[in-house]
């Protein structure tokens, strides 16, 4: 009986130690899409009154959560009896991507001056700050959406010659901390400015410790906000050229002498500028028909 105890206790520490490896490898391939969604989110949180801003936080968080509920599922079905799914679904994930990335670079080239920030900015009543408020937030629950389902392939991906226990718990790890972790570094974020001000205001000298290091997190924050973008779209065109390459091996033997983090980079630079032609082709006639 002892014997049959210890041995249940011995596969379960050996499950756990191979689910902590395979969590670290997983990690470690999303941390480009984990980096855009800190990015993404982190942007679309900002820029509300101090007040709104955790809630509108909290409220893209339990559409994360209901994201990977939805996700996760689908995902282990899929791979379970049509895997061929998961590559074609990374592929058109690649594009998106590709084309997230590139469009943000075509927007810094050419600025759009009516954002969604500027329009809640010029908001005058109540109903049209909540009205905007709630398109930000049903576009941040989408964007996570699409981002979850890369997250959770690309995990799933790494476990795809494990057993289905380890697949199930390393992937579900993966998709809590995209929520929880991603969605908490947000808050602290977005709350760097009240932090600020509450130690300018604790402390009576401007030439005082407290009022330096408030003065200097409340002018970070528009700064972190921005880098954060910038690596975000990084990472986007990085991830989608990694996606690329995995699934067609001959492009990782073009230019053999350019570094892979570059050719990956040019990859998915290539994908969304043609993706962003296209689309905005397709634009173009609609709006002349």
């Amino acid at each position: 009986m002892a014997s049959g105890i210890f041995a249940i206790l011995d596969d379960i520490a050996a499950l756990m130690d191979d689910v902590a490896v395979m969590s670290k490898v997983a990690a470690k391939k999303t941390a480009g899409i984990l980096g855009d969604d800190l990015a993404v989110n982190a942007e679309k949180a900002s820029g509300f009154v101090s007040s709104r801003e955790i809630p509108v936080l909290w409220k893209i968080t339990k559409g994360s959560f209901i994201n990977k509920l939805i996700i996760l599922p689908l995902a282990f079905l899929l791979s379970a009896f049509v895997p061929v799914v998961i590559g074609i679904i990374l592929l058109i994930g690649g594009f998106y991507l590709a084309y997230e990335g590139a469009e943000k670079i075509m927007h810094f080239l050419k600025p759009n001056k009516h954002t969604k920030k500027e329009n809640l900015k010029q908001a005058q009543s109540e109903e049209e700050v909540l009205s905007i408020e709630k398109e930000r937030i049903k576009s941040a629950i989408i964007t996570d959406f699409i981002l979850s389902v890369e997250i959770i392939i690309i995990a799933l991906g790494t476990v795809e010659n494990e057993s289905i226990s380890i697949q199930i718990l390393v992937v579900s790890i993966i998709a809590l901390l995209a929520t929880v972790g991603v969605y908490g570094i947000v808050a602290l974020i977005v709350r760097m400015d009240d932090a600020g001000f509450a130690l300018m205001q604790n402390q009576d000298e401007e030439s005082g410790f407290r009022y330096k290091l408030g003065e200097l997190l409340v002018k970070s924050l528009p700064k972190v906000v921005k880098s954060l973008s910038v690596i975000g779209t990084i990472a986007l065109l990085m991830v989608s050229g990694g996606i690329f390459t995995h699934e067609f091996h001959a492009l990782n033997d073009f230019l053999p002498s350019i570094p892979s983090i570059l050719k990956e980079m040019m990859y998915g630079l290539i994908a969304g500028i043609t993706v962003f032609l296209i689309v905005q082709g397709i634009k173009t006639l609609i709006k002349k028909k």
